[in-house]
Parts: structure tokens; C-alpha cells; sequence
């Protein structure tokens, strides 16, 4: 199945779904070998695939894990530049819980993350919920979210 991501002369759209892991007052983020900004983990929805199959499937080729997909928690527009183009990007953001025993609870563990045909080496961290306002997160509006969280939907727009 195709990625929901199209591409144009103008500009690219991304449909993304990410999971939001709090485990034992750590949280679960995902940060490129080069990059010192750190994101939630998930990915791209396919076609035909629901926003819980797309983490699922996600969470499985990215750390191994299994997981359980809760209640969605964040919606974002999200701008921002995709190489030389303006990016669109619509996120939703559920809470997740690791369901298996073999995924890594603590620390810094590698993996990859594939997109377009091409594999980026990736880390994983669990972060003390304490360390957020520290850390450089995409996008910045998590933070404040993931610190001062509220009862029902929560909605935000972020530009770079």
C-alpha cells in the first residue's frame, strides 16, 4: 500500500500518526542519528489502513514492539519545510502502551525508520518527563501538551 503523501510542484501533504507512549514518568520519542530535535513515533497512514493499523504497523518496523492504540489525544497542522518545498501536514496523536516484553523500557535503543525507499538510522529514547522543557521538539506545541495534559481532544496549529 501507497503512503498517504503527496507531492506537487508547490508543495508536499502528509498525512502522519504518532504515538504517545508515557511508561513509569518516561516517554517514549523518536530522534534521527543527525538531528537534535526529537518527534513522536508513528508514521504515515497507507491507503485503506486505519490510524490504529498505521501505529501498529509502525510501532512493529520501527522498535519491534507491540502495541495497544488508545484514545486519540492530539490533533496538529503542522507546516513546515520538506527540503526545498512547504510541507502540510495533518497529525493525529493517540495514546499507545507497549504490550510485549521484549521492547526496551528504559534508556537509548536503534533503529530504522523507512520512508520514500530509503532507510534513516533512528534512536529511540525514553525521556523523563521531567527533561521536556529542555529538549528541542518537533513540533514545539507537544511539549506544553504532553506536560499539561487535559481531558478530551486537544487541537493545535504549528508554523516553522
Amino acid at each position: 500500500m501507497s503512503d498517504i503523501l503527496f507531492k506537487t510542484e508547490d508543495g508536499v501533504f502528509s498525512y502522519r500518526v504518532a504515538g504517545i507512549c508515557v511508561q513509569n514518568g518516561k516517554v517514549l520519542l523518536q530522534k534521527a542519528t543527525n538531528d537534535p530535535g526529537f518527534a513522536f513515533p508513528g508514521g504515515h497512514a497507507a491507503f485503506g489502513e486505519t490510524n490504529a493499523e498505521t501505529l501498529i504497523r509502525e510501532f512493529k518496523e520501527e522498535i519491534g514492539g507491540d502495541i495497544s492504540v488508545g484514545e486519540l489525544r492530539w490533533v496538529g497542522e503542522v507546516f513546515f519545510p520538506w527540503g526545498n518545498r512547504p510541507c502540510h501536514q495533518i497529525c493525529l496523536y493517540y495514546s499507545v502502551e507497549i504490550t510485549d516484553g521484549s521492547t526496551p523500557r528504559d534508556g537509548v535503543f536503534a533503529a530504522k525508520e523507512h520512508i520514500e525507499g530509503r532507510s534513516f538510522d533512528m534512536e529511540f529514547h525514553w525521556v523523563s518527563l521531567d527533561e521536556i522543557p529542555g529538549l528541542e521538539i518537533y513540533p514545539e506545541n507537544c511539549k506544553e501538551f504532553l506536560l499539561s495534559p487535559g481531558g478530551g481532544v486537544r487541537h493545535f496549529i504549528y508554523k516553522e
